[in-house]
Parts: structure tokens; sequence; C-alpha cells
């Protein structure tokens, strides 16, 4: 986004919940009830807007719509769906009607790319998992001429990708942060398991360097839930400050990039951007 902004794109935000249920990482604001965190993550994400310079956000129905689902780990160690969740919980949401709240939003800003998710929500969050669900049933619904013509006219987003772990600089980084002794995923043998997608099916990485900067200070503007000092955090650090280092994505549908020597550098590479 920091990237696209600098470059006069218009970028829109959608955020699917307020994050009642996300872990707190300052001990100091453990007594936050879900609805007060949720308040207190609009003024973080509104933070983190201004560090990069995004204007258009937009909450997914209405600030408030959809509950954040919470989420569980299972007895494999990996994300899972609690139990129990609000009964507005955006995992339970009706899937035409997100995807309707969606269409309205894509058919108004008409995107040539969208970005969102991988199927399984990048590392399993039942939220991440519905997002990229409601996307890609919202990018189809948006563009025919037979649904809900009340949402506007129709558009048909020209690609979509899924954003995910840079493979191989994950698998760099993590030789580093052990080698510097931060202990990243106790009782688990990542390296046994990889570090995400075979790096064939990369198709775009954004690079990371001109925009760090703000994009860390953007980071840091999630202040309760995201701690610099915590391990995972200083692994991310070294995995963004590697050579050839930016963020990665999948081809998730619509025009393939044009073929060449390695993964597009651009999200946009291969259409034609004066439509």
């Amino acid at each position: 986004m920091a990237r696209y902004l600098d470059e006069g794109t218009q970028v829109t935000l959608v955020t699917c919940t307020l994050g009642e249920l996300g872990e707190i990482m300052l001990p100091e604001w453990q007594h936050f009830t879900p609805a007060e965190l949720g308040a207190h993550r609009t003024t973080e994400i509104a933070e983190a807007m201004r560090e990069i310079g995004l204007t258009d956000h937009l909450y997914l129905g209405g600030k408030g719509r959809y509950h954040d689902s919470g989420m569980t780990t299972g007895p494999d160690g990996r994300a899972a769906v609690p139990d129990e969740m609000p009964d507005n919980a955006f995992w339970r949401a009706d899937l035409v009607e997100a995807s309707d709240h969606l269409v309205e939003v894509i058919r108004s800003r008409r995107p040539q790319v969208a970005v969102t998710y991988d199927p399984y929500g990048n590392y399993g969050h039942p939220d991440h998992i519905q997002a990229h669900r409601v996307l890609m049933y919202a990018s189809m619904l948006a563009a025919s001429p037979s649904h809900r013509p009340d949402l506007g006219e129709p558009w048909s987003i020209s690609r979509i990708v899924w954003v995910t772990h840079n493979t191989q600089r994950w698998a760099e980084a993590y030789a580093i942060a052990m080698e510097r002794g931060i202990e990243l995923w106790p009782g688990r043998d990542r390296e046994a398991e990889g570090f995400g997608v075979d790096p064939s099916r990369i198709v775009a990485v954004i690079e990371t360097a001109p925009w760090l900067d703000v994009c860390r200070r953007a980071l840091g503007s999630h202040r309760s839930q995201v701690n610099l000092e915590d391990p995972f955090w200083k692994f991310y650090r070294i995995a963004q400050e590697l050579p050839e280092a930016g963020e990665a994505y999948q081809l998730g549908w619509g025009v393939p990039f044009p073929a060449g020597d390695g993964p597009a550098t651009c999200l946009f590479e291969g259409l034609d951007t004066e439509v």
C-alpha cells in the first residue's frame, strides 16, 4: 500500500471486523473488554493509515457489522476455529450478504487488482479464511450484470492476488534468528514444515526496502497486538532486511503475469493501467 500510494494509485482498504478478540500484547491493556479493544483498535488502524497516507478505508457492512470470531489452537498446534463465538462473528456471516457489501465497494471503486489472504488465511485464522472467501465470491458477483444492479454497474477485477509468506527469505531469516538465539514456535520444527508455498508459485514480490521505515511505523501503530520486541517480530525484522526481501504474492485469479526470469515487481505488470 505504501508503494502504490507513493505512486499516486487509488488504494482502498476494507477491514472485516474491529479485531475485538485479538491477543493483547501489553499487560496494562489486559483489562480491555472485547468492545473496548475493538474501539481502541480503530484508533490504531487510523494511526497506521496516517503513517502510509491511506485515506480510503471502510469496514465491511459498516463499523461493527461483523464481530471478530476469535481463534483457538488445535491439537496440532495450529490455528483453529473456536467452539464459541459471538452471534455476529464474521466466520458465521452469510456469504452472500457479506459478499454483497463488498460488491458495492468493488463496483464503486472499480479496482484492477485486489489483494486478499490465501484459502488457508495464511496461518489459519478463521476471519482471514472468511475474508478470502468473501472477496473471491464478491469478485464474481460484482462482474455479473444480472446480480444486484442496485449495487452499481458491473465491474470485473482484472487480477486477484493472495498475499503469502516470502518462502525463501523466511527460511533465511529463520536460520539467522536461530544463530542469534531467538526462539520461535517452541515445539515445532519449522524447517521440516517449511515456511510457505513452493517458491515457484510466487508470481510477484513487492520490494520492502524503499518503504521499510514507514511500514515499520505503521506496524508499530498496532501496539495492542504487535510487540516489536517479541521473538516473532524480531524474526520478521530480519526477513525484511534481507536482500530481495519483499511482500510475496500468488496469483489467485485473473490475468497472468508476463513471463520473466523471476517474480514480477509490480502487481499491475501486464495490465492496461490506462483504463
